[in-house]
């Protein structure tokens, strides 16, 4: 286990944006049948998920968040040191959306940039990346945009996946401040989980494979009960915090049931676990930002909370973090229309042309 306390580095915003198109349980109705859409949606306490339109990616939804956050910030572009993108579903093969973000977004030449390919430990690993690489790379601020487009890569005939994960992005400000507490993360990895959670793809995929979401429900849940808990115990640890210590605790939000049933195990009351995902679905390396700025948003901008945060999934891969959050400069949640419009006018540059634009 990678155990580690990163001292000096804030949190100073969070925005999440969704896509503005909804799929709710009337819409799995019509592909399921309503008793089996009704099933689907009591065990996992998801009712709608935002899902994309074919010519949206996951950079749109990033960029719209990065461009809010920066805006409400009043942080210049140039002035962004690092940026770190999470994310399972590029928009190509190569280059990495990280640079097309980037460009989109008018940072410095002298940014450092790179992807990291993780899904639902995605948010917790890159803030502490970013928040170790900021410390060490001689700037001041950092982005870290972590979301996925998952409706992509789903069969939509597929019951067991296609009710479950929703599309959104999000971007995360961090800036050194000597006065900050600091944050505590554990993190951990289990390759032999690969096989359970999976798309085919690059030099291993046959030409007749389809490159569609496989998840066997069983493994994960088995996986999230086993690693989980003494993870989020190592973490509170190290901290110095005992459970009651927590004002919030954010797990992945993969499912309702998933949840709950973690949460009583670790010690944690109903009031303290947040439930977010109601609207949105299992929405990845974006959900548990998503369910900051969906649960806590006003709280967080006017006061400062202990969060105990953790995700976990595919891989495996897990990482817990306790830190103290707020009062942050901004955290909400934005829609991004199927005019690409979530931001004020002028401010989205012209791509028509471009050719790094596009999913694929």
């Amino acid at each position: 286990m990678v155990a580690s306390v990163i001292q000096g580095v804030r949190l100073a915003g969070i925005v999440s944006c969704v896509p503005e198109r909804r799929e709710t349980v009337a819409d799995l109705a019509a592909r399921f049948g309503e008793d089996a859409a009704q099933r689907i949606a009591k065990a996992t306490g998801i009712e709608a998920r935002h899902v994309v339109p074919p010519h949206q990616c996951t950079s749109d939804l990033a960029e719209a968040a990065a461009r809010r956050l920066l805006d409400r910030l009043g942080w210049a572009a140039e002035d962004v040191a690092l940026l770190i993108l999470v994310s399972q579903t590029h928009d190509h093969i190569l280059p990495g959306t990280g640079l097309l973000l980037h460009r989109r977004l008018g940072l410095s030449k002298g940014a450092a940039v790179f992807d990291m390919g993780l899904g639902c430990s995605g948010y917790v690993y890159g803030l502490w990346a970013a928040a170790a690489l900021l410390k060490a790379c001689g700037g001041r601020r950092a982005l870290l945009l972590a979301g996925d487009t998952t409706s992509r890569v789903l069969d939509p005939a597929d019951r067991a996946v296609a009710p479950l994960f929703g599309d959104a992005a999000t971007a995360t400000a961090l800036e050194l401040d000597d006065a900050a507490e600091p944050m505590a993360f554990a993190l951990g990895s289990d390759g032999a989980g690969a096989p359970y959670l999976m798309v085919p793809g690059g030099a291993l995929r046959r030409p007749d494979e389809p490159a569609h979401l496989f998840m066997d429900g069983t493994q994960v849940f088995a996986f999230t009960l086993r690693e989980v808990p003494g993870n989020i115990r190592a973490v509170l640890d190290l901290a110095g915090w005992s459970m009651a210590k927590v004002d919030r605790v954010v797990l992945h939000q993969a499912n309702a049931q998933m949840i709950r049933h973690l949460a009583q195990k670790i010690g944690a009351t109903p009031e303290q676990a947040v439930l977010a995902l109601a609207g949105h679905g299992n929405t990845s390396s974006a959900s548990i930002p998503l369910a900051l700025t969906e649960a806590l948003g006003d709280e967080l901008a006017r006061r400062s909370y202990r969060l105990l945060l953790s995700g976990f999934g595919v891989g495996w891969s897990w990482g817990s973090v306790a830190l103290t959050a707020g009062p942050l400069g901004v955290c909400e949640t934005i829609i991004l229309d199927a005019g690409d419009a979530a931001i004020p006018a002028g401010l989205r540059p012209a791509e028509a042309a471009d050719p790094a634009k596009g999913c694929g």
